[in-house]
């Protein structure tokens, strides 16, 4: 009789690089030795989870989230560490708790501060009074932050200043926010933070107290260039098997609406991962996948995309991606079998071509992994 633990699961998983988050949170070091660094944990981590991330960067001086349950459960677990809900409290209900386990608050709009100045804790809560310097998304403007400033100030908050950049991503792109920035904050002997990961990495008159890395810890560069794709490790490997090989002919479809159709004879190699996994829907045929096949060969010439990569050959997506399944070119890759294996992205494929390809960014692919997708924490890849 069948047990539950010989069944062949499905190959399908998202292996987690733990030396690879401990290397990137290293870089981040090196680009601001002068600054505190809070880690950015939210979104389960990107994706990579909140607690497994957490235990990583463990060295980081402090961890950002999104809301109080995540902080808590980090407290919970065992950190130390300071810890900041990046969006403040969402109710006044909130404050007790924050007070209790010792969390940090950022305070965007004048009703939060209202709340913690009513309910009397402003000395028992770390508070990061966030500043709209130009996002327009969240942050004081410029006509009550000197008033809720003082408020806090006369009531003993233990304050840091922040702001949020729109551009940094950009050549100069920090440069307008900055300065408006230092003409609000310059005179005040206050901590300050305003690098994320790309200002981080590109923008070092940014850096001041604290700086908060997010995208670049989990292996993915915020800046489109050759020198900071190099400098990362990417911390999460997608990877998968080939089900299905099929054998078609020129003027052949595959896949839901017959979006692709073949240019010549081709191999087409069925993949166990879908839409329902977290890869997007909306990839389209070229995507780069990599394959592990035995050797490499010769197709047909309608795709010279296959290349070789760490062992592995670069291969593309075609036809459209199903909920549980994708289709990848097999034409020049004759020793691809059944049960060959297939990198989605990570190491020997960036997330970040992956994402170009499928016009989105790394962000969304990594964030968007399913729960039923199995994670295996490798400590020393």
């Amino acid at each position: 009789m069948r047990t539950a633990a010989s069944i062949k699961s499905r190959p399908l998983r998202a292996t987690l690089h733990l030396s690879a988050l401990r290397h990137n949170l290293a870089i981040a070091r090196q680009h601001a030795p002068n600054s505190r660094i809070l880690a950015v944990i939210k979104a389960n981590a990107y994706g990579h989870g909140m607690l497994r991330a957490a235990r990583a960067l463990e060295t980081a001086d402090g961890f950002a989230v999104l809301n109080l349950s995540e902080a808590i459960h980090l407290r919970e677990s065992g950190f130390r560490q300071f810890i900041l809900l990046l969006e403040g409290i969402f109710s006044a209900d909130e404050l007790p708790e924050l007070a209790r386990h010792q969390i940090g608050c950022v305070i965007h709009a004048t009703w939060q501060a209202d709340a913690i100045l009513d309910a009397g804790l402003a000395p028992e809560i770390p508070v990061w009074l966030k500043l709209n310097t130009g996002m327009n998304r969240l942050g004081l403007q410029v006509g009550d932050f000197e008033s809720v400033l003082g408020r806090l100030q006369n009531a003993g908050a233990r304050l840091t200043l922040m702001t949020h950049f729109s551009r940094a991503d950009e050549p100069g792109g920090t440069c307008a926010q900055l300065a408006r920035f230092e003409g609000m904050t310059s005179a005040l002997a206050l901590p300050r933070s305003m690098a994320n990961s790309a200002a981080l990495l590109s923008a070092p008159t940014t850096h001041a107290d604290w700086v908060r890395p997010g995208i670049m810890l989990y292996g993915a560069s915020p800046l489109d260039a050759p020198k900071y794709l190099n400098l990362l490790k990417p911390a999460m490997t997608l990877s998968s098997e080939i089900i299905s090989i099929q054998s078609i002919q020129a003027g052949e479809t595959v896949g839901y609406g017959d979006t692709f159709i073949a240019p010549c004879e081709m191999r087409v190699g069925t993949v166990a991962c879908g839409y329902a996994d977290g890869y997007p829907r909306h990839a389209p045929s070229g995507t780069p996948v990599l394959v592990y096949p035995q050797g490499a060969g010769r197709g047909c010439k309608a795709d010279k995309s296959a290349t070789t990569t760490l062992g592995g050959q670069r291969t593309r997506l075609i036809g459209r991606v199903s909920m549980d399944m994708l289709s990848v070119d097999l034409t020049n890759l004759p020793d691809a079998r059944i049960g060959s294996p297939v990198t989605l992205w990570g190491q020997g494929l960036p997330v970040e071509e992956v994402a170009q390809a499928a016009g989105t960014i790394s962000y969304e692919l990594l964030c968007a992994l399913a729960a039923r997708v199995p994670v295996v924490e490798d400590e020393d890849g």
